[in-house]
């Protein structure tokens, strides 16, 4: 039986079902809701919010890929006198060192559509080793972080669908890898902190934290930064050497700077996959022209009594100060598609973007306000002539505790759309007029995704998910197809579970 949820479209969207009316609740199940609430506390407000901000959406998901997720939830306590063998992480933790260890292991298929139909098996270990320094050595106010993963198994987007809206947010290629390393520093009460070190800009730059439930990776790292950065950026499985700094004069505004190294694999040789050219996660690049990322966060109706429901609202920009090839034009100023083109790409000094998200809680259970509905919508843009994506966008819900007696189990759906632009569109159709060529021309790709997270228990998930691409690529002709056609729109199914110690 339904919840109640008095926003009937929303909960149209996600159950396709009208719910009206609240379910009859007996003594017993009122006590144990208020014993669970006394014991985990307000997710509202709290400091749990993926990418480091202040929790404001309800339905954040208790799992996630995402580097951005803010972790709690843990399996020990479930294995009894297995949980901590020996004392030995009570025994750390009473020294401030703290360790995780988390697999995601998965498996996606395509049923129809793709550049051919297939399926695979993939999985992610991800090793977290924390250490709050002034606990362990006096040191005030620093910490210390680190994660290594192991990944194995095949992606499903790299070998069967051949489109770039990834489907899963831990597709890479196998290898074991250092991801993260890296100091930090608080300083004037935790108002101000320094993070020097290999850093990832996934994970606290352009995070929704509605976003965090679903599989795909674009609900992490918007794809259009990750189509024209060198590399696809500083974010999983590439971190960079780089230095943040970070201010919060108080609980509702933040505003952050990273400055990254821009190639996390390097140039060179340019015809391998950035994976297979930064192996391990050690190359620790610093030579490369540099990536700025600067980004401000309000988050609104937070604290216990204000009228509202809460939310943030945030902008940011990039720069980076390399050099970028026109999607369209030579030096000369002809076509990369004229048979008299010197092939040579007109050279652009940096690029630039811009980006802007809202994440909303837009309903609260009365009698559970960690359960309830979450909107957020994300909108970024970057110059048309010398990117291959110049507009992005997504948007999507959620609902955590729809269903009676599954108050940790979060519902959603999602959609993105990444659009091919002008400058390589018309590229295409200089192909076609031109040269000649018989070819389809790009013009966007986008996802539909509909999951449901079910938790079993502290640490464990499992995550049913299903996913429609549409025009994969942008609508690229399919390598395998001999008539040159377009790569059919897929449809893909997948299962995820997680365990988390």
């Amino acid at each position: 039986m339904l919840r109640s949820f008095p926003l009937a479209a929303s909960a149209a969207l996600l159950s396709g079902l009208a719910v009206s009316g609240a379910h009859a609740q007996t003594a017993a199940e009122i006590a144990a809701r208020q014993a669970r609430l006394a014991l985990e506390g307000l997710d509202i407000g709290s400091p749990r919010g993926a990418g480091g901000d202040p929790q404001t959406s309800v339905a954040q998901s208790v799992t996630s890929a995402k580097p951005s997720a803010n972790l709690n939830t843990s399996i020990q306590d479930q294995l009894g006198p297995y949980g901590d063998p020996y004392g030995l992480r009570s025994f750390l933790k009473t020294k401030g060192i703290e360790y995780s260890l988390t697999y995601i292991g998965e498996s996606f298929g395509n049923a129809t559509g793709g550049a051919r139909r297939g399926g695979i098996v993939e999985g992610r270990l991800d090793v977290q080793f924390d250490a709050d320094l002034e606990t362990l050595a006096g040191w005030y106010g620093a910490a210390f972080h680190t994660n290594l993963y192991l990944i194995h198994g095949t992606g499903l987007s790299r070998y069967y669908v051949n489109n770039f809206i990834t489907v899963s947010a831990i597709e890479a290629l196998p290898s074991s890898r250092l991801y993260e390393l890296w100091l930090e520093q608080k300083l004037f009460d935790g108002q101000f902190s320094l993070k020097v070190g290999q850093i990832a800009a996934d994970t606290e730059f352009a995070v929704s934290q509605t976003g965090t439930l679903f599989i795909n990776s674009t609900f992490g790292w918007p794809n259009i930064m990750a189509e024209v950065l060198p590399s696809g950026g500083p974010i999983y499985p590439l971190a960079v050497p780089a230095i943040r700094a970070k201010y919060v004069p108080n609980q509702n505004f933040s505003l952050q700077v990273g400055l990254f190294d821009g190639d996390p694999a390097g140039p060179f040789p340019s015809d391998l996959d950035p994976q297979r050219r930064n192996r391990t996660g050690t190359n620790f690049r610093t030579n490369d022209p540099a990536l700025v990322i600067a980004e401000a966060a309000y988050a609104y109706n937070i604290a216990q009594g204000d009228v509202g429901d809460p939310g943030t609202v945030t902008l940011g920009g990039w720069h980076h100060f390399g050099r970028f090839d026109s999607q369209r034009f030579d030096t000369a100023g002809r076509s990369l598609a004229d048979p008299s083109t010197t092939g040579i790409a007109r050279r652009f000094r940096g690029d630039s973007g811009l980006y802007g998200i809202i994440d909303q809680t837009i309903y609260r259970e009365p009698d559970d306000p960690n359960d309830g509905a979450s909107v957020f919508l994300r909108v970024s843009g970057a110059p048309s002539d010398r990117n291959i994506v110049d507009f992005y966008a997504d948007a999507g819900i959620a609902y955590k505790g729809l269903f009676k007696g599954r108050s940790d189990d979060t519902i959603g759906v999602a959609v993105a759309i990444a659009r091919i632009s002008d400058a390589a569109r018309g590229l295409d159709t200089d192909t076609i007029l031109l040269a000649g060529t018989n070819m389809p021309r790009r013009s966007s790709e986008a996802v539909l995704e509909a999951t449901y997270q079910a938790v079993l228990g502290p640490g464990v998930t499992v995550q049913p998910d299903v996913q429609y691409v549409f025009r994969p690529s942008g609508g690229v002709p399919n390598p395998r197809d001999p008539n040159g056609a377009r790569i059919k729109n897929a449809a893909v199914f997948g299962l995820r579970a997680t365990v988390r110690y």
